[in-house]
């Protein structure tokens, strides 16, 4: 900007990388952090989403505004515990009252910055801080909201903008999440804490959070009392080395009068000159920048990667969801395979229709001696039989049933390991309010409404490939196609009987009609075509089952996806967006 007094160095050594491929892969690894949510409860969990909100915010209010601009001054942000006197510093450093000040705790509501009037208009205007709104001063002493307040001021050097944040150990917990917010903005983070309370732990959880995050840190010791301030000031430094910010800036501001919510000249000549010091030197701004700028980049090589890392946990449990589904339809078609060998579908109708076809002669007329083609033909034209159509009907009735009660139970199976199972609880939940959770819940629980069709249409179409496997494969044994043909339907029902009724055709089954598919089907193929058939049939039968299942499953998949629980791919692309990181630095 012109006449801003900010030379072009304090900005070459960030922006000159936007020229590259820097910008892209942090907007790519913005847009990657922004791209999924830790849906599921467990240990870490908060803990990750918080890390997640600081990451995506840091890059949307410092970095990639940092790494755009030009021009821009050095932003300076105090932090600090409550009463610490941050904002009459600010005052006193500004030389007016731009912030208040005052006994009522926390008097600072909403952000305070001020700036040289030369660049007001970027900061009111530009990509800093996008989710604040921003408000031109002067404001009233209790703005409340989330609002950013830009003053102007003649006094700061264009170089520099002051901001005062609220105290981050305020009882309110929207000012520690602005106080947060703020520091991971600051090229410049001034840790402002009294003599007093310079040990709670808060101070410290701050002072380490902002150097994991990358900020370039200053510190001011408030309220030093006189005599004893020398002790107070030495364990303050010890603590700083101990917590590994001791190469931290330190001032001290000494117990003293405050006049017009400002202190005394004296008090902050070395705070004032330091500050002014880097505003005006293109050099040392410049430095200052390019350190916070890198120090962030350098904490997303752990920050990021620490993420990816939480990010698995859910994809493990997700895993673990889909494995619970699988092995619950799994477990329903070896059910439903045991079912169709063990001769349980010959009951009730089945039964009686078995009995009425094979016991009246029917199924000896299904069986025609040869006399010549026409009389072959005519038998082609024959129509079915009534028992025929019966005896197929209570089949695919019986079998349809079979199948439905399997995927019921299935369903039932699946829902009972998830609500035993915190993240199966959550994903059946839904985040959608209680009605929902139950509808949700209750309708995974039974097999879909839709079913019913698609087995029907699967059992008759299994019905139609036995009775092709007889017309195309059931090539009958020399020394019986002389005397004999056969009906080709009756035959297939037959087969089917022997399949789903008395298991394999190697079975031996003594007796009564427990016996004839078996020996009827071994006298008209033999054992060898038989034994072909019967794998076939049973096979298609089975992938027409599998199918059914694995549609009834996506049902439970898309409630893990409805859930969005990340999956695997989004941990991979977020070590890839590291190492691209990396790579454009």
């Amino acid at each position: 900007m012109a006449g801003s007094g900010a030379g072009a160095g304090s900005d070459t050594a960030v922006t000159s990388a936007s020229t590259g491929g820097l910008g892209r892969v942090l907007i790519e690894l913005r847009d990657q952090i922004d791209s999924f949510r830790f849906v599921l409860d467990v240990p870490g969990a908060d803990e990750a989403r918080a890390a997640q909100l600081e990451i995506r915010n840091q890059l949307d209010d410092y970095v990639l505004p940092r790494l755009r601009s030009s021009g821009v001054p050095m932003l300076v942000v105090l932090g600090g515990s409550t009463g610490a006197g941050k904002s009459t510093l600010v005052n006193t450093l500004v030389g007016s009252r731009v912030s208040a000040t005052g006994v009522l705790r926390p008097t600072t509501s909403s952000p305070i910055l001020v700036c040289h009037p030369d660049h007001a208009q970027w900061f009111l205007e530009g990509p800093l801080l996008p989710g604040m709104a921003k408000v031109p001063g002067p404001a009233p002493d209790a703005v409340v909201g989330d609002q950013l307040v830009i003053m102007q001021s003649e006094t700061l050097p264009a170089g520099l903008a002051l901001l005062d944040s609220p105290d981050f150990d305020s009882v309110f917990e929207d000012h520690y999440e602005f106080a947060t917010k703020l520091m991971a903005a600051a090229d410049l983070w001034l840790c402002v804490t009294t003599a007093a309370r310079y040990a709670d732990a808060q101070v410290w959880q701050m002072l380490r959070r902002a150097k994991e995050h990358g900020a370039t840190i200053g510190t001011v010791l408030s309220r030093v009392p006189q005599g004893a301030g020398s002790e107070v000031v030495e364990h303050f430094v010890e603590m700083l080395e101990e917590h590994g910010v001791g190469e931290a800036e330190r001032f001290t501001i000494p117990e003293t009068k405050i006049e017009a919510s400002r202190l005394p000249e004296e008090c902050v000549e070395d705070v004032r000159d330091w500050l002014i010091g880097l505003a005006e030197s293109d050099e040392r701004r410049s430095d200052v920048i390019r350190d916070t700028f890198g120090g962030v980049l350098d904490s997303f090589r752990t920050r990021v990667p620490e993420l990816a890392k939480q990010v698995e946990v859910q994809v493990e449990l997700r895993t673990a969801l889909r494995s619970d589904v699988e092995a619950g339809y799994a477990t329903a078609l070896a059910e439903l395979d045991e079912a169709t060998r063990n001769g349980s579908l010959l009951r009730g109708e089945v039964l009686a229709r078995w009995q009425d076809f094979a016991g009246t002669g029917d199924l000896v007329r299904a069986l025609h001696v040869q006399r010549s083609r026409s009389s072959r033909k005519a038998n082609r034209r024959r129509r079915t039989p009534a028992r025929v159509r019966a005896l197929k009907s209570a089949l695919r009735a019986g079998l349809e049933s079979l199948i439905l009660a399997g995927a019921d139970h299935a369903a039932e199976q699946v829902v009972t390991r998830w609500r035993d199972n915190p993240a199966g609880r959550e994903v059946l939940l839904g985040g959608h309010g209680a009605e929902a959770n139950g509808a949700r819940a209750a309708a995974l629980e039974h097999a879909s409404p839709e079913l019913a069709r698609r087995v029907t249409r699967a059992v008759s179409a299994w019905q139609d490939y036995v009775l092709e496997l007889v017309r195309t494969d059931g090539v009958t044994k020399r020394s019986v196609a002389k005397l004999v043909s056969f009906d080709e339907e009756a035959l297939s029902l037959v087969l089917m009987v022997g399949l789903l009724a008395y298991g394999t055709s190697d079975v031996a089954v003594e007796g009564g009609t427990s016996a004839v598919p078996q020996r009827l089907l071994k006298a008209l193929f033999g054992a060898e075509s038989l034994r072909g058939m019967g794998a076939k049939a049973r096979a298609d039968l089975r992938s027409r089952i599998g199918m059914l299942f694995d549609e009834e499953a996506i049902r439970f998949g898309q409630a893990i996806d409805a859930a969005g629980i990340p999956d695997e791919t989004t941990a991979v692309q977020l070590y890839q967006a590291t190492y691209n990181l990396e790579v454009a630095r």
